[in-house]
């Protein structure tokens, strides 16, 4: 089977739906919202919103233009996820296929790593457009490290489709955007990174192919079950099965 193979200075993973899996979560959180915004279309906003930091999807759902609010709102949707997740644990926040044996295979699930996988030159690192009280918590659930560079809602000004959240992972790591890999699985996240100027490689847990293909991804895996990582002395190379 025909092998892509890049080696690149670090890689950027989205977290929901990259590396986890909370859908669940997100569905019962925006049904416990809607009895408080009964105006909400939980369809529409499901089939839209994610990969959208949620201060940002609660301020154009549901209307909360009030700073504090947003913040304190945004705090009790992400909290709401756990709640739902922790209800039933099967269906709630779940490693998504593929990402444990990546992330074995690539180094990043041990402690006796060498420099390169640390600050201050590390080899990977997690954008998100969660908060990082409910990243962290999501994160533990299931099972991924939490990396040294960990960039969260809060560490941007502007998040996804906007370039900063990339930008920022790329400068902690202390490397080129254009010699990083994203992995994402939201076009809003592929769109950042794409404006990041970063290679990005879409995958296909979350949405429809076409609407991938209108984020143009440099590549489109189905999941990380295609991938393979391997870290090298002086970056990370990356094969991408056809």
């Amino acid at each position: 089977m025909p092998e892509t193979v890049l080696v690149v200075d670090a890689i950027l993973f989205d977290m929901d739906g990259t590396l986890v899996d909370s859908t669940a979560g997100v569905e019962g959180a925006w049904h416990a919202f809607s009895k408080t915004y009964p105006g909400i279309d939980v369809k529409d906003i499901l089939s839209s919103a994610h990969g959208v930091r949620t201060i940002d999807n609660l301020k154009n759902y549901c209307g909360i233009q009030d700073l504090e609010l947003l913040e304190k709102e945004a705090l009790r949707f992400e909290q709401e996820i756990v709640n739902t997740a922790a209800q039933n644990p099967n269906a709630g926040i779940v490693l998504l296929p593929g990402v444990s044996d990546a992330m074995k295979e690539a180094g990043f699930v041990f402690k006796r790593l060498g420099p390169r996988r640390h600050l201050p030159n590390p080899l990977w690192a997690i954008c998100t457009s969660a908060t990082r009280a409910y990243a962290s918590q999501a994160l533990a659930v299931a099972g991924v490290p939490v990396p040294d560079v960990f960039v969260a809602a809060e560490d941007v000004k502007q998040g996804k489709p906007f370039p900063d959240p990339y930008l920022l992972g790329a400068e902690k790591c202390g490397v080129d955007p254009k010699n990083c890999v994203v992995f994402e699985d939201a076009p809003s996240g592929i769109r950042s990174g794409n404006a990041a100027g970063c290679k990005t490689i879409a995958l296909l847990t979350t949405h429809s192919r076409e609407q991938v293909d209108a984020a143009q991804p440099d590549y489109v895996i189905q999941n990380m079950t295609q991938v393979s990582i391997r870290c090298l002395p002086e970056g990370v190379e990356i094969r991408i099965e056809a």
